[in-house]
């Protein structure tokens, strides 16, 4: 599990999650290089849990029926429980063992993974391992490029430059499926730190 991650772990600090400061005009790296089959499949060994696809599963029969604008109004009460004391729906999410578990994940990842989160076969979020911007994906890239086009479907989006870290990142998007049947039940976003992971394999080939 996380070899990538794991294996780097001697070569390359934890805090080396926080690159150095980059020149004004940085050149966007390649994630559809970086982000090679190894990484892949590391991602996919640990998503491939009970508590991934049990998560999922009890979302999915529980907002079965669910209509349009109910969607829209749990996901305005999230973007609403962001700026307020009170956060109930986010509260949930994020205790719940899905989200205990995606956290983890993260965690042991050492700075490669800044951001993971699991949807549901709407798009809604299903556990988290931070605060989203909103609770319902399913209008996004992420959502529409995976889970509508079927099992093994995978979307890499393009890099993004984070100011306030100063490293680049970039998501990773598949459908999560049934082991058994192969049928999609949602999907998953993890976001790289794409300067950390160039940064371990510089130090892997020396």
């Amino acid at each position: 599990m996380l070899r990538l991650a794991m294996a780097a772990l001697v070569a390359v600090p934890a805090f080396a999650a926080k690159a150095e400061p980059v020149p004004s005009d940085p050149v966007a790296p390649d994630p559809k290089r970086l982000i090679d089959a190894q990484v892949m499949d590391d991602i996919r060994t640990w998503m491939d849990s009970e508590v991934v696809r049990l998560s999922v599963r009890t979302q999915n029969a529980r907002y079965g029926a669910l209509e349009q604008a109910k969607i829209d109004e749990l996901d305005t009460q999230w973007k609403t429980e962001r700026e307020a004391v009170d956060k109930p729906l986010i509260a949930a999410t994020l205790s719940n063992p899905l989200s205990v578990y995606l956290t983890r994940m993260q965690g042991q990842s050492a700075g490669l993974f800044v951001e993971i989160f699991v949807m549901d076969d709407k798009g809604l979020n299903v556990g988290q391992s931070s605060i989203t911007g909103d609770f319902w994906q399913g209008d996004e890239a992420k959502f529409q490029e995976t889970y509508p086009k079927g099992a093994g479907a995978v979307f890499i989006d393009a890099p993004e430059f984070d100011d306030s870290l100063h490293i680049w990142r970039a998501q990773v998007n598949m459908t999560l499926a049934e082991e058994a049947s192969n049928t999609p039940i949602g999907a998953v976003t993890v976001e790289i730190n794409l300067t950390e992971l160039a940064r371990r394999k510089l130090a892997m080939a020396k």
